[in-house]
């Protein structure tokens, strides 16, 4: 494996272009599964692939690319990796689910609620203390979600109102993933990527038994999604970690949920609703008012 980033600047490099690339989630996720558009153009459009397949083949790949970079010092076993595996299948699932029956854009922003459900946990189960900032950050992302759930249940259709519960249903176990990851921290970040995914993968493959499979295009575009999307962020994200705080990570990564619904804006023309823009906006407000690595008080 390559030498981490020498100075925090190649660090910031590192985890912007890991934010560009999970960034392409949507744009890549509405290319296979709408029938129209880049999919008819590509040939990838036939046969119709459901979500919960693109889920299987992003992990499967995103995976096996992992593998060449494990040693055998790596692979250890603790107990609260099973659960975690079982989040992230889930978490995979769900997100990937929520974006193919609503908006990218909804779905990511209700998966970056993440950081939030984690902080109501400590409050609840650890008798953490909040902090002031901690309490403002939360009043103003429950006024995001607030303003994306109450929009869904005034335009009702069933869709709609499942791919809200679905992507907070996401973003529930991506908190449940980033509890478990700080739990094994002193583990091999590239054992636990492998783990995850491949296991995410395993837990999933019994909707090979009921959707169409993917064509040998399709196969190769999942290949090059999981990646391009999954893989190489995920290492340059642990790169970037070495000479960057968490928190000053955390807000650079909130590149990803703004520039999301850009890419799938200009792939697919999906326009995010007005709703989107004002509850993300105050999601993506709190986040940033909380993890900022400036003026913390």
């Amino acid at each position: 494996m390559s030498a981490a980033p020498a100075s925090p600047l190649a660090g910031r490099l590192c985890i912007v272009l890991a934010a560009l690339g999970w960034s392409l989630s949507g744009a890549l996720t509405k290319t296979l599964t709408c029938e129209t558009g880049p999919a008819a153009a590509l040939g990838l459009a036939s046969p119709p692939l459901a979500g919960i397949m693109v889920a299987f083949f992003r992990a499967l790949f995103a995976g096996l690319f992992f593998v060449p970079f494990l040693r055998p010092r790596d692979v250890t076993w603790r107990w609260p990796m099973l659960p975690m595996v079982l989040v992230f299948a889930t978490m995979n699932g769900l997100f990937i689910t929520a974006m193919t029956m609503g908006s990218a854009a909804n779905a990511i922003i209700l998966q970056y609620t993440a950081p939030l459900w984690l902080y109501l946990a400590g409050l609840a189960w650890l008798q953490e203390r909040g902090t002031r900032r901690d309490t403002i950050a939360l009043i103003i992302a429950m006024s995001g979600v607030a303003v994306i759930v109450i929009d869904a249940c005034l335009r009702p259709t069933l869709d709609t109102l499942w791919a809200i519960l679905i992507g907070l249903g996401s973003g529930l176990t991506y908190a449940g993933v980033i509890f478990f990851l700080r739990l094994l921290r002193r583990e091999s970040s590239q054992w636990l990527t492998v783990q995850n995914h491949l296991c995410a993968a395993l837990l999933l493959s019994p909707v090979l038994l009921w959707f169409a499979w993917p064509s040998w295009s399709q196969l190769g575009f999942l290949a090059a999604f999981g990646v391009v999307q999954m893989g190489i962020p995920y290492l340059l994200m642990s790169r970037g970690l070495r000479t960057v705080s968490a928190s000053e990570a955390g807000t650079l990564s909130l590149l990803e949920p703004l520039l999301n619904p850009l890419w799938t804006y200009l792939a697919v023309g999906e326009a995010p609703d007005v709703s989107t823009f004002i509850g993300g906006g105050l999601i993506l407000l709190a986040l940033g008012w909380r993890y900022a690595p400036f003026g913390k008080g």
